[in-house]
């Protein structure tokens, strides 16, 4: 069985307020209300009935057992949503346009992103090589994450994590262990034990997200971001650490906070003196609370296309690849 190279393994073992990333409660409480008030420039969520079909209760309660399939395959929950409501109308878990990758309705209005049911504890690795660029705690979008940069015009996220293994500023390496996964964010506490412990991975390309998965039958046809096409793999090679810097736009990035509506924001986004992180934040508030922002320019100096680049995020010792999709 392969085994991590890159580090030791960390303590698997979390607190429940580690876990759901409740602390501290000053914190936490807003961030709770602005979920069903929303503020000035973010509508509130939305949710109804048709929300209890992203859920799946059966592969929730074995995940949260801590159960793993005996063939080490990493169930998928819900996948990236091609046919989003749009964002002026607020955040949308309902489930009322919806289309996956192949076609399917494994998804929910708003999801951007690839969720990995995991248990809690599970070791989160670098999909490819990084900086590591935010570290930061949202309740109301996604609980704790980690951001990383890969270069290429590609930056990933990982969410609802119990705890981060790196701090920004950290320049990783494929398959080196990041984070260990929790439940953190509202959507987990409030609908917990029926919505299943994963990981919410985004993957944002030319500062966009996009589906890592190629679409099935595209035309023309489309390369998946994974390396191993849409059958994803973990990483079992030796070290690889070797990425090109972002090319970013000083220009597309001023031109970016200069278009955020809220002020507080724009003062803070302003704030950041290095280029990179001040683009990493633009991008991360302009994907996660678009409605605070009036225009999107590019904040890259050249369009990337897609290609193939990343491994699964998870250690060879835990999981080899991804289970058949029903």
């Amino acid at each position: 069985m392969p085994t991590d190279t890159l580090a030791p393994r960390p303590s698997r073992r979390l607190g429940l307020a580690e876990m759901f990333g409740l602390t501290p409660l000053s914190e936490r409480l807003p961030q709770l209300a602005m979920v069903f008030r929303g503020d000035p420039y973010t509508p509130p969520s939305r949710f109804d009935r048709t929300s209890l079909r992203a859920l799946m209760p059966g592969l929730s309660l074995r995940t949260w057992a801590g159960q793993r399939r005996p063939d080490r395959l990493i169930p998928l929950y819900n996948l990236f949503n091609h046919t989003p409501t749009p964002v002026e109308d607020g955040w949308s878990v309902r489930v009322t346009q919806v289309r996956d990758f192949r076609g399917g309705t494994q998804t929910y209005d708003s999801h951007n992103g690839t969720d990995f049911a995991v248990p809690v504890g599970t070791v989160v690795t670098a999909a490819a090589p990084g900086v590591v660029l935010r570290v930061s705690n949202e309740f109301h979008r996604g609980g704790l994450k980690v951001l990383i940069d890969h270069g290429h015009g590609v930056v990933t996220t990982s969410n609802h994590l119990g705890r981060a293994l790196v701090r920004p500023g950290d320049r990783v390496a494929r398959g080196q262990p990041v984070a260990l996964s929790g439940a953190s964010g509202v959507d987990m506490v409030a609908a917990f034990p029926w919505n299943t412990p994963h990981v919410h991975y985004n993957t944002w390309l030319n500062g966009e997200p996009v589906d890592p998965f190629a679409v099935v039958g595209a035309t023309p046809a489309e390369a998946a971001l994974w390396r191993d096409g849409n059958a994803p793999r973990t990483w079992t090679g030796p070290p690889d650490a070797d990425f090109p810097d972002s090319d970013w736009d000083p220009d597309g990035v001023d031109a970016a906070i200069a278009a955020c509506r809220d002020p507080a924001l724009r003062a803070t986004l302003s704030a950041h003196p290095e280029l990179a992180v001040r683009a990493t934040a633009v991008m991360f508030h302009r994907n996660y609370f678009p409605t605070r922002f009036s225009a999107r320019p590019p904040l890259y100096r050249s369009v990337h296309p897609r290609a193939p680049l990343l491994t699964l995020p998870f250690s060879a010792a835990d999981f080899d690849g991804l289970a058949p999709l029903s």
